[in-house]
Formats: structure tokens, sequence, C-alpha cells
């Protein structure tokens, strides 16, 4: 039974459960994240791994700035690899498969992490070995959910990954605050080995979900494929063979997937430029660097030695702030996502970002802010201020667009890739951040600063607007010439007169009622055809 419907359309419980269950993929980054920046200022763990002038006085204890940038970036360098492994295994495996084997993976390295006593290296290949799971779902994930997902409320539910890595970074922030006063190892081993249940929550409760009906479709499952796509509707298993609107769905699926089969897809597919390939790989790329350099990992990574070195005297507070105006504010940026589309949201964010830290730098740069107390509230509140535009804009965006900009023949590569840009950057700056900022000091912002207006830029005149289309007719939409990043808003598959018609179209058709197209019972969208009668047009 039909959870609510969305202009008209039955929406199902379970397309919100998959949503939220394959989001804890999201969650389980977001906690690693978030635990490192307070882990590296406890007593125990500077003792243990840090360099001490005199053995046993802590406040004697300090990472020098390679170990630093060593221990919170080699998670991305396991990232990195993950991400590029993730799409073969996604694909061999099934979506779901392969991210229980990527929970599985995350817990080795957990295990490997909390039983480090002396050794910096094993605890820094701990997370290494850790990265190679979250990296895996980070291509898993987001690619599972867009091709379950309705695509009335897809934007949404691909979203909630990235509103899921938020509420990790700040269940990790209330958990180290917790935890700093415990005696001894118990304070760091603790906020690490509660990261073990997150991916025994996503490994086990991804099996009880149903497989993703366009992979099933690919491998020629179509009975398990239509209860799939009944599933996330709504619709009772036993109406499933007969109903119009799954065999639509389905059959859609089918014409799509036969198109793209009769050329076989490998990684070199992903650089052709024939149908925009190369085109929409390194948009997918350019895009997930983009994400880095917004500099919201500079705040994440760092955040707690940042804000200390402001004259903050508890930065473990100030963190949490930040983690939940993080987390806050992904709540609006789902519905921004959704109600204003792709584009618009990820220029404005770009220019609202960019203001905040420049005034983040120049209130840094102008002034000492560990002597200067106004100085330091104006840093904290601009941060805050930027977070707020971040987790709005850029944070669901960009996991949204890999989702749904890619062809399902190279969708896994490609989001792969596009991934493995993400994790690529986001070790660069873990580990360079530290040399950095010792030499610029605050005037790092400026360089963000920079890069977020760059990010803007590129969104205008390169990406496609997606909202409201399925993947299918997102597709149609990158190989029709006539079709340009700044119209595309516009754009409507063949025999559509705009992209509400296609809509209310599609409606129609759910309701058994075709809108007259002067052809009887045919609607326009069955004229329109989607991928069937887009593989002579493109």
């Amino acid at each position: 039974m039909a959870l609510f419907y969305v202009d008209g359309l039955p929406i199902g419980w379970i397309a919100i459960m998959l949503a939220v269950l394959a989001s804890m993929g999201g969650f389980i980054f977001g906690y690693d994240t978030g635990q490192i920046s307070d882990i590296l200022l406890m007593d125990d763990f500077l003792l243990r791994f840090s360099t001490c002038t005199t053995p046993g006085d802590v406040s004697t204890c300090s990472f020098s700035t390679v170990r630093e940038g060593l221990i919170v970036a080699l998670l991305s360098i396991g990232t990195l690899v993950g991400a590029l492994i993730g799409a073969p295994t996604a694909d061999f495996l099934g979506r779901r498969y392969a991210m229980t084997a990527e929970c599985v993976v995350f817990m080795i390295g957990v295990i490997i992490q909390i039983t480090s006593f002396h050794s910096w290296v094993q605890f820094a290949i701990g997370r290494l070995v850790s990265g190679l799971g979250v990296g895996s779902l980070s291509a898993a994930v987001p690619m599972y959910q867009a091709e379950t997902a309705p695509p009335q409320i897809r934007g949404t539910l691909t979203a909630t990954y990235q509103l899921f890595i938020t509420f990790g970074i700040l269940v990790a922030y209330c958990i180290s605050i917790g935890a700093r006063d415990i005696s001894g190892s118990g304070s760091w081993r603790t906020v690490v080995g509660i990261g073990l249940l997150w991916p025994l929550i996503l490994g086990i409760g991804i099996l009880f979900m149903p497989e993703s009906p366009r992979w099933l479709t690919a491998h020629s499952r179509f009975p398990e494929a239509r209860r799939a796509i009944a599933a996330t509707r709504g619709i009772p298993e036993s109406e499933a063979e007969d109903h119009f609107f799954v065999h639509r769905e389905l059959e859609e699926m089918k014409s799509a997937i036969e198109f793209e089969s009769k050329v076989k897809a490998g990684w070199i597919d992903c650089f052709k430029p024939q149908r925009m390939q190369l085109y929409r790989t390194l948009l997918g790329m350019t895009l997930q660097m983009f994400q880095q350099l917004t500099g919201a990992n500079y705040f994440f990574y760092y955040g707690a030695t940042i804000f200390t070195s402001v004259g903050i005297s508890d930065s473990f507070v100030t963190q949490i702030i930040l983690g939940a105006v993080n987390f806050g504010c992904t709540f609006g940026g789902m519905y921004v996502m959704e109600r204003f589309g792709r584009r618009f949201p990820l220029i404005i964010g770009g220019v609202w970002q960019s203001i905040w830290l420049f005034v983040f730098a120049a209130a840094g740069t102008a002034k000492d802010p560990t002597t200067d107390e106004g100085i330091g509230k104006l840093m904290i509140v601009s941060a805050c201020l930027f977070i707020l535009g971040y987790a709005m804009t850029w944070a669901p965006g960009v996991w949204i667009l890999i989702g749904e900009t890619f062809p399902t023949r190279t969708r896994a590569r490609q989001a792969a890739l596009s991934t493995a840009s993400n994790w690529l950057w986001n070790f660069l700056l873990a580990f360079f951040t530290p040399f950095i900022v010792r030499d610029i000091q605050y005037r790092y912002g400026f360089v963000f600063a920079a890069c977020n207006l760059a990010g803007a830029v590129i969104v205008y005149f390169f990406l496609y607007e997606s909202s409201d289309l399925s993947l299918e007719s997102v597709d149609m939409m990158y190989c029709d010439p006539t079709c340009k990043p700044w119209t595309s808003r516009t754009w409507a598959p063949a025999g559509f007169n705009s992209r509400q018609d296609l809509v209310e179209q599609a409606r129609a058709a759910e309701m058994h009622k075709p809108l007259e197209a002067g052809g009887g019972e045919e609607t326009r969208f069955e004229k329109a055809g989607g991928p069937a009668d887009a593989a002579p047009r493109v």
C-alpha cells in the first residue's frame, strides 16, 4: 500500500526505508570524519602516538605535521582505492551484497585501530583499511538510491546520504565530548570502537531491502525487478504483474538497457566523446573536486585545532555547534534541491560560501584572534554561516548529481571515477592542510573562497538541470544537441511541451487517464517512448 502520493504518483514506505538504511553508509563516513578531529586532542592519544619532549607530560606532546597529516589523510587514500573497486564490486555482486561486503572491510579497519597500543603507524593503517570500505560504500550507496528511488522524490532520498554524513559527524562530536574524560585509552578507544555498530546496522539491514530494479533488469531477472518496483511504489506484490505503472517502468528500463548493452561498456567507454560520455565523466569528477575545494573539510578535519587557535577555551563544544548547524541545515538542503532543482542552488551556494570564507580569512588575517575576542567570535559566526550554505547546496547537491547524471551502461564506473576524484582531493587537503596553515595561516580561507566562485561558474556553463526527469530522460537530455546547460531547465523529452507537461502526463498515466494525444488510448508518454524512442534519436 502506498505511504503517500507525489504529483499523483504512489510512494511506498519501502522507498523511504531503503534510502534511510542505505544512507548509513554516509553515516559511517561522517562518524569516521568527525571523530579524528577530537581524538587528535585527547591526552592518552597524544601520550601514545605523538612526540613528547618530557615522557608522561601531555603538555609537552604534539604531533609533527607529517604524522598528523598521515593519520588524518590515510583514510582518504583508502577511500580513493575503495571508490574505484566499488563499481565493479557493485556490478558483480549487486548493490546490496556489495554494501554488506564493504561493511565487513570497514569493521576490520576499526579493529586494527582499537588494537593499536603505541604504534601510530598501525592506527593509520587501520584508517586506511576502513577507508577501503567507506570509499566503496560512497560509490554504491548513491547509485543504489538513485536506481531504486521513484523519480518524484529521487533528489530528496539521494540527499539523505549527505544528511547522514552530517549526522555521523555530529554524533562523533557528541560521543567524543562524552568520552574525553575517560581515563587511559578508553577515551579514544570508546569513540573508535562504537564505530563497529554502524556497519552492522547497514550490512545486515540492507539485505532485507529490495535490490536495484535496474541492476536486476540488466541481469534479466525481470520478476524480481517487477517486485522491486512495486515495493518502492507501495503496490501489492499480487498486483505487480498486471499493474500499468510497474509494467511501463519496467519496459522503460528494458528498452534503455537493451539499447546500451549493444555496445560493451568498459572503463575506456567513460572517456569516449560519443553520447557526451567524456563530458559527463569530467563533469562528475570536477563537481566532486570542487565539493572538496569548498573548504568544508578544513573545518571538519581540523575544526577543534582551528577553534583552539582562535582562543576558544573548549573547542569540543564549538565543534558540536558547527556539527549541529551542518546537520540541521542539511534538512533544508533536501527541500532546496527538490524545490529549486540542481543548478540554481549550486550557483547561489557557491557565491554565499565564498562571501563568508572571505570574511573568515580577512578577519583572521587582519587581527590576532587569540587576543581579540570579537575577531574570534566573528570567525566562528562566519564559519557557521559558511556551513549553513554548504549544507543546503553543495553538500547534498553533488551526491544527488552523481546518482542521476550517468547512463545505466556506465553509471557504476563513472560514479566510481567521480567519487574517486572526491577522495583524491579529500586526501590532498587533509594531508597538506597542516603544512599550508603553518605557512599562510587563515589566508588559506581566501583560496577556498576563490574555489567556491570557480565552482559556481562551472555549474552555470556545464551542468544540465536533471530534476524531475527519469534517469533515462536525463541521458536523452545530455545527448540532445539543441539543449544547452543554461537552457536545460525547460528541456523535456520529445512529445512533451514542457517538463511540467511530463510530470502531469506521468500522473495521468498512473491514474489510467491518458491525456488527449490524437491517438485513442495511446498516451503522449508512450509515444515519446522514453529510451525506446531515444535509441534512434540520439
